[in-house]
């Protein structure tokens, strides 16, 4: 299990979620857990992520999911979950 914490924040608009969650899919990444909350129109999520299951690395990740992040227009991040450790 390689696990990922991907962030994002934006405006919200209908989709996003969806379209986030469908990436995933689409390269058999599992969704492990997921937190969001929408504040005065802007939406902040936290998802956890394992790319075990999957074809790409966290560098193929965090390279494809910025066609994701230009489409639903938000700022999505990728770090390493074992990369926390080190703060």
């Amino acid at each position: 299990m390689e696990k990922l914490v991907v962030t994002l924040v934006g405006r919200d608009t209908v989709g996003i979620i969806a379209k986030v969650c469908t990436y995933f899919a689409e390269n058999s990444i599992n969704i492990l857990d997921i937190a969001q909350t929408t504040l005065r129109g802007i939406i902040n999520m936290v998802m956890i992520v394992d790319i075990g299951p999957s074809r790409l690395g966290f560098e193929e990740v965090t390279e494809t999911i910025r066609a994701v992040s230009k489409d639903v227009r938000c700022i999505i991040n990728v770090v390493r979950d074992a990369d926390l450790d080190s703060f």
